[in-house]
């Protein structure tokens, strides 16, 4: 027998996470930039002791940071993922009972957007000794199952860590899944509370550096062919940029192959980014929250080039905005279930390996003039509409003289630096960011938008700081979506770490108050009221929350602003300030921004006794009527 050194089984876990690198086209990063976690009975003596021992013999090797919430962890280690497009992550630690089932939403939010990050939520004793344990789940019927069993449908990878033995399988492959382009997500390792305290002498080769190769799937020729003939047909094609043009770092290749064939680009939420606002082929946002400029392109387009897109049904409505009655898809992307959407031609692929490959076999392809003058024209209409509603010619034209929402994102767009990162992920703020935000910078842009989770916006805002010290961030988060999440902030001034937090108030859910209204159940349920003694309804009076209070009890700068002026000047005192800023700003949620002439399915009540729900279901059926099921081969 080798070499052994005996250590319990999370001391193992620590060290071999240390160990682990990741590599792409020669660079090498370290995989785990540290671990988070919330210790409680079921991993302060595992995990815990172990992270502890680490700290203190091993300074640096797997830094732990202190959450508050279970959930928020796991965003701030997805946004640090998707910032390092990735190729690196974070550990997540947990104990046993609530502390596990709060992950599964981060873990739902992680695979649906395909980014890599490690969950260890403690468990029930193996050996069953202390059963029933404090938060066990005991099922009459099922001994072996327990509440971490339901991350198994979330999560890209599940295992269980039953015995010492069975830990250095459980991490390989757990590494294999984090470090795959195609099936990567939430890897779930859970760990007992007894077997975490185990000792067991491992061979010592399972904590060598180990450096995981990001492989970069090659296009087959005969694929190539069949795209570039179907391409070369086209006499009004549109690229759809998704968030694989970012992740597989894309964006030159898809700038020289737009300019080359002068293909214009839509971007769906993870594509934003992919080529900056102003580039001459750049059409902007794509979809039910899109520009006016890309949906009427991607009606008329006859070919479909989709680069790393899923073809969300919101971010790119792709069931009813491509109206060509003979339109046929391209579809470029590593993962099979995506390529194949739509009957497209598929290539499965690296995204920037296949529009280097795919673009010398159209030397000589390029769309018509007249039509290259139709989309700037029509691009050139949105800019206007988007200067018209950053810069209205009453400045704060809300009611009562409050702002509107499009303002305060025109001054955050305007006043931040091209290389500042705006997040967001759910409410109204990240369809009016979509489709009003101008990128200056590839890394501009983080709305995580695949699972639309509220309460990620702090928590990510965290993850893309400690992704990029170097940029400012601008957490874009309204009212909902704090209150839910904003514990985070509290981690913010324990880390010293610098993010800027927009808090909009409007008293309410502003983006379903207007999708109710839209479908006849006029704003119900939406609003923060008072319940009414006379009514026995929420219809009251405003609830009278202050937020700003509430976010100076973390202990950071609070800026309360009405006016544009006071608005302008406080981003420039919190980009000054070497620390966190929360600027506290009111909003008229009944200005919303343009409309993108796009449609989102979302069904109507076939029956009511509701003159506005009967309004809604007509236009409903009108929307659905043009949906679209693109069974033709594009082949």
């Amino acid at each position: 027998m080798g070499e052994t050194i005996r250590l319990t089984v999370a001391q193992a876990t620590v060290r071999f996470l240390a160990a682990q690198y990741s590599e792409r086209d020669g660079e090498e990063q370290k995989l785990f930039a540290g671990c988070f976690g919330i210790f409680g009975h079921g991993n302060v003596a595992g995990l815990g002791q172990a992270l502890l021992q680490a700290e203190l013999h091993e300074p640096g090797a797997l830094p732990y940071v202190l959450g508050r919430n279970e959930q928020a962890m796991v965003h701030s280690a997805v946004a640090y993922a998707r910032m390092k497009d990735r190729l690196q992550t974070w550990a997540v630690s947990s104990s046993v009972g609530p502390g596990a089932t709060n992950m599964v939403t981060g873990a739902a939010l992680a695979t649906i957007n395909r980014i890599p990050v490690l969950l260890l939520p403690a468990d029930t004793f193996a050996d069953r000794s202390a059963s029933p344990l404090l938060q066990e789940l005991e099922l009459p019927n099922a001994g072996d199952v327990t509440v971490n069993d339901a991350f198994r449908p979330v999560s890209k990878y599940f295992d269980r860590v039953w015995r010492p033995e069975q830990l250095p399988a459980a991490l390989l492959s757990a590494m294999r899944v984090l470090t795959d382009p195609v099936e990567t997500g939430a890897v779930t390792v859970c760990f007992p509370q007894d077997v975490q305290a185990q000792a067991h002498d491992w061979p010592v080769e399972l904590f060598e550096k180990r450096v995981w190769h990001v492989a970069r799937p090659l296009p087959e020729q005969a694929a190539l062919a069949r795209a570039a003939e179907i391409i070369r047909s086209a006499e009004r094609p549109v690229i759809v940029a998704g968030g694989g043009v970012h992740y597989s770092g894309a964006t030159a290749a898809l700038a020289a192959f737009a300019e080359a064939t002068g293909i214009p680009v839509g971007q769906s939420q993870a594509g934003k980014g992919t080529l900056v606002f102003d580039h001459p082929q750049c059409l902007g946002a794509i979809g039910s929250t899109g520009t006016t400029a890309a949906n009427a392109t991607a009606r008329e387009a006859d070919v479909v080039i989709g680069i790393g897109t899923r073809y969300s049904d919101f971010t790119t409505a792709s069931r009813t905005a491509f109206q060509n009655p003979d339109v046929r898809f391209v579809n470029v992307n590593v993962a099979p279930i995506d390529a194949v959407k739509h009957s497209g031609a598929s290539i499965v692929a690296d995204a920037r390996e296949t529009l280097e490959a795919l673009l010398p076999l159209l030397d000589g392809y390029s769309v018509a003039s007249a039509y290259t003058e139709r989309y700037t024209a029509l691009d050139a209409e949105w800019t206007a509409t988007v200067k018209a509603v950053y810069e209205p010619e009453v400045p704060a034209n809300g009611a009562g003289g409050l702002l509107t929402q499009n303002e305060v994102i025109g001054m955050v767009n305007e006043l931040s630096d091209p290389r500042d990162v705006v997040v967001c992920a759910a409410g109204s703020m990240p369809g009016d960011l979509h489709k009003l935000w101008q990128t200056r910078d590839a890394k501009g842009y983080h709305v995580e938008y695949g699972y639309s989770c509220m309460g990620y916006e702090v928590a990510g805002g965290l993850g893309v700081r400690m992704a990029c010290p170097d940029r400012d961030v601008f957490v874009m988060v309204g009212d909902g979506s704090y209150l839910m999440m904003a514990t985070e902030l509290a981690t913010a001034v324990q880390e010293g770490l610098k993010v800027i937090t927009v808090l909009v108030q409007n008293h309410g859910f502003a983006s379903i108050g207007s999708l109710s209204e839209s479908l006849g159940s006029q704003r119900f349920g939406t609003k923060y009221r008072y319940r009414s003694a006379e009514t026995g309804r929420l219809d009251g009076d405003v609830l009278p929350l202050d937020l700003a209070a509430n976010a100076e009890s973390f202990g950071i700068r609070v800026i309360r602003t009405k006016t544009p002026s006071d608005f302008a000047a406080a981003i420039a005192e919190a980009k000054a300030a070497p620390d966190s800023t929360v600027i506290y700003v009111e909003t008229d949620p009944l200005i919303g921004a343009p409309d993108s002439q796009s449609w989102w399915d979302v069904p109507v009540s076939e029956i009511s006794e509701l003159d506005s729900t009967k309004a809604a279901r007509k236009v409903y059926d009108e929307n659905k009527a043009i949906q679209k099921s693109f069974l033709r081969p594009s082949s």
